[in-house]
């Protein structure tokens, strides 16, 4: 006869299988809610009808993404064309439509292979997001002006991006199991709206948010496979690696950090390696474009550059750059092990990609994408997401609203110099603040909105649940509390003895 799971080594998930629904546990989704008629209901009948939280989530997202698609209309209908600052007044600026020209999309020049006429020799993006252009230019009309062949090319990306959000907000709906309704954050969110039609970083999102429920669903080398095609769509993915191999080291779990880097490995090789062998010269130019780029919007490093009599060279920057993020890893390294309670794989996955977008030396406002699902599996609480998102669409306008201002002359029309460095202060304060959420999540886990309704670590696959083998610092006594919290008292870890570290309500 097999034994009774014990509550130490039952995860959360299996004791409660009901979901968590948000207008019932958050005071914000529950006043937000009487817009469509009050919270929900205890005689609510629910899993009786079609509208599931994936459907429901999936149509949302899609009416988001479509309303982002509106507020690009005006240049759509002709600022990217005629003028140079309308594009920043309107705030509809966009890459695509400009790169089909500028890197010779419209002359059918291989990417990577073939050098380009203007300034940029070769195509500066990573190998995954140049096929992915590529392909766009395919299934763009070759007839007609410039214009009208700029303007398809904008509009065939705009559906093959829409593809790449649906499939976002449908990866953090399923990634936690018990909140399904967490996936709505992504879907409302109004700078993944905003921005997601400026450049093609929704591709390497979408790849990270499979990845991500890859390995919340015990799949390792899927997980990996997935992050290694991320990572060939841009560069920030691979960072993910860093604290979950922390993760895996508190709980032992070599084996599948092991599968998931391999198959991370072998997936960013098949992709990139072909390019490497026949145009090394088009393949590093990402690598080194990214390296030789001084320093640019969002940053505080442009403010540092603007306010200063003598300013860092770029190579300074990228040292003392390096340095702020090693920095960074350290001290999440180190959070991770000594955390009272070892610290879900979302909440460190934020913070390294948080980490990477204080430190460095660009900020373009499309890379708030990066962060929105990563934000919401690690803080799903609506008040502290919607002040960051309101911090993010303060950058948004900023940003344009300053380019405005420096390409529209003697008319001075938008946002000077001084109001563009307060622009850049709300986003990295935003950032900050939502960091500061998640670490205090993470050094007092009675505050976790995800584990307050009972779970350990959804997101964690192999690690949900799973014994802690090696901890530092207070962390490895037994009984340790967060402290400050009003409530059942929460015990995790069952100390040297056992090496437990899943929490049991006593």
């Amino acid at each position: 006869m097999c034994p009774m799971p014990s509550a130490e080594s039952t995860p959360a998930s299996v004791r409660e299988p009901d979901s968590v629904w948000p207008t019932r546990e958050d005071a914000v989704a529950a006043a937000g809610s009487e817009l469509i008629g009050g919270p929900l209901g205890r005689r609510a009948l629910l899993g009786t009808s079609w509208w599931t939280p994936v459907r429901v989530i999936a149509l949302v997202a899609i009416g988001m993404f479509a309303l982002g698609l509106v507020q690009k209309a005006p240049c759509y209908n002709g600022a990217w064309f005629f003028g140079a600052s309308s594009q920043y007044t309107h705030a509809c600026y966009s890459d695509i439509p400009h790169l089909y020209q500028g890197r010779g999309f419209v002359d059918d020049l291989v990417p990577y292979f073939d050098k380009l006429p203007g300034d940029m020799e070769y195509l500066e993006y990573p190998v995954l997001t140049g096929v992915f252009m590529e392909v766009a230019s395919w299934l763009t009309t070759g007839s007609g002006s410039i214009q009208h062949q700029e303007q398809w090319y904008w509009m065939v990306n705009a559906g093959m991006l829409m593809v790449c959000a649906v499939v976002i907000a449908v990866c953090v709906t399923r990634t936690h199991a018990r909140r399904p309704w967490d996936g709505l954050l992504v879907a409302l969110a109004p700078a993944f709206a905003l921005t997601a039609t400026i450049n093609w970083d929704l591709l390497a999102v979408a790849l990270t948010s499979a990845a991500v429920l890859m390995w919340s669903r015990m799949r390792p080398v899927a997980f990996g496979v997935l992050l290694g095609l991320a990572t060939a769509a841009k560069l920030y993915p691979f960072l993910i690696l860093g604290p979950l191999l922390v993760l895996c080291w508190r709980a032992g779990r070599w084996r599948e950090f092991g599968k998931a880097l391999g198959g991370a490995a072998v997936a960013w090789l098949v992709v990139n390696l072909p390019v490497m062998l026949f145009a090394f010269d088009g393949w590093s130019k990402f690598y080194t474009f990214s390296q030789e780029r001084g320093v640019d919007f969002g940053s505080f490093w442009l403010i540092l550059v603007h306010n200063t009599d003598n300013p860092p060279s770029t190579e300074t920057v990228n040292t003392l750059a390096t340095l702020l993020m090693l920095l960074c890893c350290g001290a999440i390294a180190a959070l991770t092990l000594i955390a009272p309670r070892r610290p879900r794989f979302a909440q460190l996955a934020f913070l390294i990609i948080a980490a990477f977008i204080l430190t460095n030396k660009v900020y373009s406002p499309q890379y708030v994408l990066w962060l929105v699902p990563l934000a919401v599996l690690a803080r799903p609480k609506w008040r502290d997401f919607l002040i960051w998102q309101a911090c993010e669409v303060a950058y948004f306008l900023g940003i344009w609203m300053y380019l405005a201002y420096t390409t529209s002359g003697d008319a001075h029309k938008g946002l000077p110099t001084d109001g563009y460095h307060w622009a850049i202060g709300v986003h990295l304060l935003g950032t900050l603040f939502l960091c500061v959420m998640v670490v205090r999540d993470i050094l007092m886990p009675d505050r976790d909105p995800v584990r307050q309704t009972g779970d350990d670590d959804p997101s964690g696959g192999v690690l949900d649940g799973a014994r802690d083998v090696f901890v530092l610092g207070p962390a490895a006594r037994t009984g340790q509390h967060s402290a400050h919290f009003e409530g059942p008292l929460v015990r995790w870890g069952a100390g040297r003895q056992t090496g437990g570290s899943l929490s049991a309500n006593e």
